[in-house]
Parts: structure tokens; sequence; C-alpha cells
């Protein structure tokens, strides 16, 4: 199986564009301030807005469709016709578990980072008596998420590379065996018959 060009280049892009979307995110993360009510004596929390949310949810879906392209691809390395045994196995099996770890810790991430951004306080606290802590995202989180996506970019392209090398393609395997003509080793007893050696 050769490397296709057009799978390659959509893998490539979906990591991308996912990337910049966490980066995205990173850099528009929910701001939250208390401020009084204008009625009565309470406080509350005012929320910025909620855009990296959808960038985070973007780029997890984006991130799980390009996951989802390889080992459609592939055959998630178990339902395909078999590798050759080596070096490129070696390296299609390493790089499969390095893509598939660095997908999920991504995937967690930007999943976790899109719901603790989403959610906003709704309690409030007496003007003056009790401290309200408005709740945020953690600086890093979508930063973390972005930085395994190019790591995930990596490991999936250098896996589909190591599998189209290692891939059978369900022929090559018994491409030297043939059906040729087996000399044998036969010596002539001395009744004149032939016994196999």
């Amino acid at each position: 199986m050769a490397v296709s060009v057009p799978i390659l280049a959509l893998v490539i892009s979906l990591h991308l564009i996912a990337f910049v979307l966490a980066v995205g995110a990173e850099r528009r993360r929910s701001t939250a301030k208390v401020v009084p009510d204008e009625y009565d004596d309470q406080t509350y929390c005012v929320y910025g807005s909620d855009a990296s949310t959808v960038y985070g949810l973007s780029a997890f879906g984006l991130l799980l469709l390009s996951q989802t392209v390889v080992n459609g691809v592939t055959r998630c390395l178990c339902f395909g016709k078999g590798l050759v045994t080596g070096c490129s196995t070696t390296f299609t099996v390493f790089f499969f578990i390095f893509s598939w770890v660095s997908f999920l810790g991504a995937e967690a991430c930007l999943l976790a980072g899109s719901a603790r951004n989403a959610y906003h306080t709704k309690y409030r606290a007496t003007f003056g008596i009790g401290h309200l802590s408005c709740a945020t995202l953690r600086k890093g989180v979508f930063a973390a998420g972005a930085a395994l996506t190019l790591l995930s970019l990596l490991a999936s392209v250098f896996y589909y590379w190591a599998h189209t090398r290692a891939d059978t393609g369900g022929w090559q395997k018994h491409r030297e065996e043939g059906l040729g003509m087996a000399t044998g080793n036969f010596t002539e007893h001395p009744g004149g018959e032939f016994e196999k050696a």
C-alpha cells in the first residue's frame, strides 16, 4: 500500500486547524469579575466571552475526525491483511500507541477545558461580608491540548507512513514464493534404484 497524498493532506490539515483553534481557545479564555448588584447589597460574578468553549469543542471534533480517518485507512492496525515482520512493523506499533496516547491526552485537555470554561458561578455573596470566588479556567489547559495536538499530528503522520511501508497489501508476503521445479538429492543404490537422501 502506498502513501496517499490526499489522505495525508486531510490528516495534516485537520490537525493544524485543531491546533489553531486550541491556541485561540487559550487566548480567549473566559474571565470573570465580581460586580455589586445595583438593586441590593449583594455581589455576583460577571463572565466574559465563552468563545474558547466553542473553539475548544471545535478542536475536539476536528481532532476526533482526523484520528478516525487515520485509523479507518489503516484499519486500526488490527483488521488489516497483515504487516511484514521487521523494523517497519516495530515503528508502526510504536507510532500507533504514541498517536493514541497523544490523541487521548489532547482530547481530554480540550474537553475538560471547554467544560470548565463554560462553567459559571451562579451564587451570590453579601456585599462586604463574604468573599465571592468566580470560577474560571486555569491558564494552560488549552495550551497543553494544543501541544498534544501537534504531537498527535506527528505521531499520526509517522504511523500512517510506517504502516504503508509495513503493509503487505495481501501479496508482497508471498512474492518470492513460487511453483518452481524442486531439485532433490537422490543417490543410486547398487540395484539401480534411487533412494531419497
